[in-house]
């Protein structure tokens, strides 16, 4: 065996390369990103891997799933808010099974670094009844996702892989044991199709198989070397993926605790009744939500045992854990660490220097200054640090496509004017299925499509339309052509750009702006950028 250094998402990817997978599937979203960059890396030129970014979450996992049916691997990975975004294709597709392995890798985000929420996706294996796979370090990311594909074939499930940001972002050396060259997993023949059609008929059949197959992802469970146990003391600590470097760190050599480390779910019922049994009190140290505690604790406890976590106050009940608030709910002292950081003050996130959205935002405030009822809906994307001064130019950011959707809601209840900014690639992943609507109403709205040639928050990936592309887009979507403008966001047509915005935001019907300008970023890195940076002038006003 080598060993490289990598990151958690890089084990991942690596894993599921020399798992032997055919494809790999993604929409940018930290902290998940690097797992699918990796892969297309690694097998750029091998012709034998497909890694093209998709649509959006929803289409990943499709086009995933469709691969898995006609008998190949495929990996398919997201962010945690991605997987509500997916949620369609894979709560179904725990009824129609999967083929060849097939593997989703949802990367939570504890603390909200970049994200609206700190959901914990353990729930959505839990209610797609699926087996979930939870890693603790590089090591296991690699191992456990090379088990995962194996798993999916023996189950003929897709398996969830959860890991989360501090691991997901961190990085350690990784033992590697790639396959023998000129290996790949047999391609594997196609069930009935009728498993794969769920009409009533057969979604009824199919979800009882479903149900009938749990008791052998249990057996699997209670057996798998993936979960560890150990007994010692009175004290006992369930603990599972990072946190579980927390508690071994706070813990040292000590052995004195009985522990237990969890890697899969549905949970080890045998390895957790011998602990409860052996200790007088339980500790669970879990991050995310309190999975583990909750089903330990059931609705009325365990008679005679103290179980103590993130329900009992022990833990704090959102943000990441810290080995200093183990240390603390285990009743250990630590040395205070070295502060690095002193007294210096914040540095909040603003957009860079030279940002296209920058002259957006001012000409879309000069433009709405008679308007101080005005109503400005925003998406996802670094666009959304429009909210912050001096611009405070966004007034909701809830998930990706939803500006162009609330905006037409708003506007329905009578507001007036009511704006709304979405990305050119947030617009491909799910602002089309809201505009459609809104050109249909003639919705008394005005849309500013943010064209900057890029997925630029999750590090310049390909956007799927941008430039003329966008705007024939535009137009086959229904937006009326003489209400689809294209501007270039530069101080030097401030004056311009103004009074085009005021004149449409007094249209009282749809408008489309699109504000034509490659993020600063991009340009710095690429000739291309310069092209691109162009206002499309196809038909465009």
């Amino acid at each position: 065996m080598k060993s490289e250094l990598l990151l958690g998402d890089e084990a991942v990817a690596l894993g599921a390369v020399h798992a032997g997978i055919a494809g790999a599937f993604s929409y940018p979203g930290t902290p998940a990103t690097e797992i699918f960059e990796y892969v297309a890396a690694l097998t750029k030129g091998a012709g034998n891997v497909s890694a093209y970014w998709s649509a959006n979450e929803k289409v990943a996992y499709e086009e995933a799933l469709g691969m898995s049916f006609a008998g190949k691997r495929a990996v398919v990975s997201m962010k945690h808010v991605g997987l509500n975004v997916a949620a369609d294709p894979f709560i179904n597709s725990a009824l129609t099974g999967a083929n060849g392995g097939l593997v989703l890798v949802v990367a939570d985000d504890p603390g909200m670094h970049s994200s609206q929420n700190e959901q914990d996706s353990r729930f959505y294996g839990e209610f797609a009844q699926v087996p979930v796979l939870e890693p603790s370090n590089q090591q296991e990311c690699y191992d456990f996702t090379r088990e995962a594909f194996e798993l999916s074939e023996r189950m003929r499930l897709p398996v969830l892989v959860r890991i989360v940001t501090r691991l997901a972002h961190s990085r350690a050396n990784v033992r590697v044991n790639p396959p023998a060259e000129g290996h790949k997993p047999p391609q594997r023949p196609a069930p009935a199709p009728r498993d794969w059609t769920l009409v009533p008929s057969n979604a009824r059949r199919r979800f009882r198989h479903l149900l009938d197959v749990q008791e052998v992802i249990q057996q699997y469970m209670e057996h798998s070397p993936l979960n560890q146990l150990t007994l010692a003391g009175r004290r006992g600590i369930i603990t599972s993926g990072i946190a579980y470097n927390y508690v071994r760190e706070v813990l040292g050599s000590d052995g004195q605790d009985s522990l237990l480390k969890i890697g899969t779910y549905p949970l080890p019922a045998g390895p957790i009744r011998k602990l409860v049994n052996h200790c007088n009190e339980i500790f669970v140290i879990e991050e995310g939500y309190p999975f583990i505690e909750r089903r330990l604790n059931g609705l009325l406890g365990v008679p005679g045992k103290t179980i103590r976590g993130k329900l009992s106050g022990a833990l704090p009940p959102s943000g990441e854990l810290t080995p200093d608030l183990v240390a603390a709910a285990l009743g250990l002292s630590r040395e205070k660490p070295l502060d690095v950081v002193g007294d210096l003050p914040g540095r909040p996130p603003a957009l860079c220097k030279g940002c296209p959205h920058a002259d957006t935002f001012k000409a879309i405030l000069d433009a709405t200054q008679g308007h101080p009822n005005s109503m400005l809906f925003s998406d996802i994307g670094c666009y959304t640090l429009g909210c912050l001064p001096p611009y405070e130019a966004v007034h909701t950011c809830v998930d990706m496509g939803a500006s162009i959707a609330m905006a037409h809601g708003a506007a329905q209840a009578g507001a007036f004017p009511v704006l709304c900014t979405i990305g050119d690639s947030t617009f491909t992943h799910s602002g089309m299925t809201p505009l459609i609507g809104a050109a249909k109403h003639d919705a008394d709205i005005t849309v500013f499509i943010l064209d900057n040639s890029t997925v630029a928050m999750t590090g310049m990936q390909e956007t799927m339309a941008a430039g003329d592309k966008l705007i024939e887009l535009l137009r086959g979507l229904g937006v009326p052509k003489e209400h689809l403008h294209v501007l270039e966001p530069l101080p030097a047509r401030h004056r311009q750009n103004v009074e085009l915005i005021a004149r449409e935001v007094n249209h009282r019907g749809l408008s489309v702006i699109v504000a034509q300008r490659a993020c600063i970023q991009t340009k710095r890195k690429t000739p291309v950028a310069k092209k691109a940076a162009e206002p499309a002038t196809t038909g465009a006003n």
